[in-house]
């Protein structure tokens, strides 16, 4: 095992007026490494995703990425969400390419560089089956389109850190499972610590390499299973009995979490 990339010591968040939403998490993650937080509504899943990125600072505790603490947001990372945010007056490619504008050290590099980024840019949306909409607006893409221009823009800047905060969970299901695929082909992308909160138990068993199983709120990791099945990972082995298995024990596991 490798040492730690993200660290989570004795940590908990109280937000003011409501009590706990995380408590006493020990946790660590390996660099490259997907992690899916799964649990029922309310237990804490996208503040894992606020926490690590420094969006919100421990009540108690300490986070530590790369061996460093989480003192406010952090560059390294990028972040996708189940609405795709694109900006409305900007074009497909000037969306993805947002980051390389307000993030150093792109942000200063970016006058002097921007043919080579509009290029990182067009080789992410070749990848996720945009190159031909480059040029169209928000209002003028399917919701499937908005969210994989969204990925794009997540990953332009190179982050260390990606954070899928249920990215997917609007779509209906036949664009949701393109997308996993979508995602799926961007594993091999080395460095990059790879979080996700989502309520969709096939997504997670799917995706990732760990599976964190949350309790009700104050939300608290439960077990920590690692999903055996091999990679690179095609849709039909979400329809295969060991897969159908997992996603079952989940599921099982959650519904006690619920009742309890």
């Amino acid at each position: 095992m490798s040492a730690a990339f993200v660290r989570f010591d004795d940590v908990s968040l109280a937000y003011d007026g409501t009590g706990n939403a995380i408590e006493d998490i020990n946790l660590s993650i390996r660099e490259g490494e997907f992690v899916a937080f799964v649990g029922p509504s309310g237990c804490g899943k996208s503040t894992f995703m606020k926490l690590c990125t420094g969006l919100h600072a421990p009540t108690q505790g300490s986070v530590s990425v790369d061996g460093a603490p989480v003192t406010g947001p952090l560059k390294t990372s990028g972040m996708a969400f189940q609405n795709a945010n694109l900006l409305p007056w900007r074009t497909t490619l000037d969306n993805v390419l947002l980051p390389l504008e307000i993030v150093e050290p792109y942000r200063r590099q970016f006058r002097k560089r921007r043919e080579e980024f509009v290029g990182w840019a067009r080789s992410l949306l070749k990848t996720v089956g945009l190159a031909e909409h480059e040029n169209k607006y928000p209002w003028q893409l399917s919701g499937g389109m908005q969210q994989r221009a969204s990925i794009c823009r997540a990953l332009i800047h190179q982050p260390r850190l990606l954070m899928l905060d249920e990215p997917f969970g609007a779509l209906d299901a036949f664009t949701r499972e393109e997308l996993w695929c979508v995602l799926a082909g961007f594993m091999g992308s080395p460095a990059i610590y790879r979080g996700a909160g989502t309520p969709d138990l096939r997504e997670a068993a799917f995706l990732a390499d760990t599976v964190c199983v949350m309790s009700r709120r104050p939300g608290r990791v439960i077990e920590r299973r690692t999903i055996e099945l091999p990679r690179p990972r095609a849709l039909e082995t979400t329809y295969e009995k060991p897969f159908i298995d997992l996603v079952q024990e989940l599921r099982a596991q959650i519904g006690e979490v619920r009742s309890t």
